[in-house]
């Protein structure tokens, strides 16, 4: 490779680059973020309730009566939220299903995980059921010309006559099925 003969696309590039570009592709088809927020809104969720804070010489516990909940319901999100990643077609039930542990977790592990559980999972869990993958491209069809006063093509009206006249509000009143830019007429 030499400044004469730039590198390939693909072939000659490094092999991060090749690799943070199809990172992207991939990311970019499925609800990527949704699952990372409901991954991680399930590790503090099943963490706190089995860890041991160190107060200079005091040791805090925050063992619950119900950690094995806390566990499941941690273990439960990180599962939805990998899932997310690998089966974009379930987003909607693996997003409510999100949402409600997260609720569920307020009462069970030590108020959601401090709040921080609770809040990366319902995020997540929204961004799951709203998000849509991005439409294809179509080509666009040929619009349609609004012919001008000053217009003289072969075929065309003679402008002289009033009601023969093309106005562009004629092509904005009809149905959307005669591209009609989206708009209705009233009568």
């Amino acid at each position: 490779m030499s400044a004469e003969n730039p590198a390939a696309p693909g072939r000659d590039e490094h092999y991060l680059k090749v690799f943070r570009r199809h990172f992207r592709a991939w990311r970019g088809t499925r609800p990527f973020w949704a699952g990372l927020f409901v991954l991680l809104g399930g590790v503090p969720i099943m963490y706190f309730p089995y860890a041991n804070l160190q107060v200079g010489q005091l040791t805090l516990a925050m063992a619950t009566t119900a950690g094995a909940g806390s566990l499941i319901i941690g273990v439960l999100l990180v599962v939805l939220g990998i899932s997310l990643w690998f089966q974009k077609h379930v987003r909607v039930f693996a997003g409510v299903a999100a949402i409600l542990l997260a609720l569920v977790s307020i009462p069970v592990a030590n108020f959601g995980g401090f709040v921080i559980g609770f809040m990366l999972a319902l995020v997540g869990g929204a961004m799951a059921v709203s998000w849509a993958e991005g439409a294809r491209e179509r080509p666009q069809a040929a619009q349609p010309t609004v012919p001008g006063p000053d217009d003289d093509a072969p075929g065309d009206v003679d402008p002289g006559t009033p009601g023969d006249q093309v106005r562009e509000s004629d092509y904005l009143s009809k149905s959307p099925g005669n591209e009609a830019n989206g708009r209705h007429s009233a009568g």
